[in-house]
C-alpha cells in the first residue's frame, strides 16, 4: 500500500524558542513543514536541508505576506493541516510612559499578524475536515501581573482570537487551542528576574504538549492550554 501523506504544518517564529522546539518535535513526529521566518539562515540546518520542511520567508510585520506564505505552502505541498503561530514580541515599557508606536508595534506582531494568518490558511484547513490552529498566547493573557500593558493587551487579543476561530470552524472539523504558558526559558525570558531560568518551562516540554493537542482527535478539544512553572491562586 501507499505511504500516507503526511500532515502538514505552517509554523511561524521558528528559528528560536518555542516556534523552533515545536518545529523540531513535529518533524521529528514525521510531520511536513512550512516555516516562516524572517531570517531564512537561522533555522536549524538539518530541517533547512530536509525534503520534508519548505523555509520561506515570513514577517509578522507585514500583513500582505500571510497570504504569500500560504500560497507557496499550497504550491509546494498542497494542502495545510495544521498552523502555528510561535512568532512574538514583548515590550518593556509601562503603562504610563507606553507610546503609541510601541503598542501598535506589539499589537501587529502578537494580535494582528495571527488572524491575518488564520485569514489566509482557514479555507485550507477547513478542507483538511482535521485542521488545527495553535495560537502561542501567554498566562499575561489571562490574567496581569504587571503594568507592561502593549503585551498583556496584545496577548488577551490572541486569547479572544482563538475562540473566535473556534466557534468559526468547529462544524468544519478545525480544533483551535490558545496556548499560554508562563516563564519559558528562551531569549523573551533572558533578563527576567522574579524566577530562576532553571525554574523556568523548557520550550521543548512546552513543543511536546503543543504536539499533543495537534495529534488529538475532534472528540477531544482543548480550547486552552495554560501551563505555568509556579503556584498561583487562579489555578
Amino acid at each position: 500500500m501507499p505511504s500516507q501523506t503526511p500532515r502538514l504544518a505552517m509554523i511561524s517564529g521558528a528559528t528560536r524558542g518555542i516556534g523552533a522546539a515545536v518545529a523540531r518535535e513535529l518533524y521529528d513526529a514525521g510531520w511536513q513543514l512550512s516555516l516562516g521566518v524572517r531570517d531564512l539562515s537561522g533555522v536549524d540546518t538539518e530541517l533547512a536541508s530536509s525534503k520534508r520542511v519548505l523555509v520561506t520567508w515570513y514577517d509578522a510585520c507585514d500583513t500582505a505576506a500571510a497570504g504569500c506564505w500560504h500560497e507557496e505552502t499550497l504550491r509546494w505541498a498542497g494542502h495545510v493541516d495544521a498552523l502555528i503561530h510561535c512568532a512574538g514580541v514583548n515590550s518593556s515599557q509601562p503603562f504610563q510612559t507606553a507610546q503609541p508606536d510601541e503598542i501598535e508595534r506589539v499589537w501587529r506582531v502578537n494580535t494582528l499578524a495571527p488572524t491575518m494568518l488564520a485569514q489566509a490558511v482557514l479555507p485550507s484547513l477547513r478542507a483538511s475536515h482535521r485542521g488545527r490552529v495553535l495560537l502561542l498566547a501567554s498566562m499575561s493573557g489571562k490574567r496581569v501581573r504587571n503594568d507592561k500593558v502593549a503585551y498583556s493587551e496584545s496577548k488577551s487579543g490572541v486569547v479572544a482570537l482563538a475562540h473566535t476561530l473556534r466557534q468559526e470552524a468547529w462544524d468544519d472539523g478545525v480544533r483551535v487551542c490558545v496556548v499560554c504558558p508562563s516563564f519559558v526559558r528562551t531569549d523573551m525570558t533572558a533578563h527576567a528576574t522574579k524566577i530562576a531560568p532553571k525554574e523556568m518551562t523548557q520550550p521543548v516540554t512546552l513543543a511536546h504538549l503543543m504536539r499533543t493537542i495537534v495529534d488529538l482527535p475532534n472528540e477531544a478539544s482543548v480550547a486552552e492550554l495554560l501551563v505555568n512553572c509556579r503556584l498561583e491562586d487562579m489555578l
